[in-house]
């Protein structure tokens, strides 16, 4: 029951933003850009767990994972501009950016900042 309630209320949060965006992108933006997963995912732990060492360390590891996240917004709208459809461009930018992260990680490594 615990399971699909957190699945619930989150799905719900998800569906609002979609909603919201259909009367006003820039309130939509602003509500998808607060680390809505991530304020989830913490609070989850919190109440399931009250782990605040994980939640330390998650919340460090989330913040050093935002640069090359960036990645994704960049090109997605640079090939809708370039009129690539949507799905190729989808595809597109996750690739680009699970590239990025990956280049980024490795250069993490050679500053040996080690994520945990």
């Amino acid at each position: 029951m615990y399971l699909f309630l957190k699945i619930l209320i989150t799905s719900i949060i998800v569906v609002l933003i979609s909603e919201i965006s259909r009367r006003s992108t820039v309130f939509a933006g602003i509500l998808a850009s607060i680390p809505l997963t991530s304020l989830l995912a913490l609070s989850w732990i919190y109440i399931e767990r009250q782990d605040v060492e994980e939640i330390t360390l998650l919340s460090t590891n989330i913040m050093l994972m935002i640069p090359p996240s960036l990645a994704f917004f960049v090109v997605l709208p640079y090939c809708l501009k370039l009129n690539i459809g949507f799905i190729p461009s989808l595809f597109i930018a996750v690739l680009i950016t699970a590239m990025v992260y990956s280049l980024y990680i490795y250069l993490l490594g050679l500053f040996e900042i080690r994520l945990k």
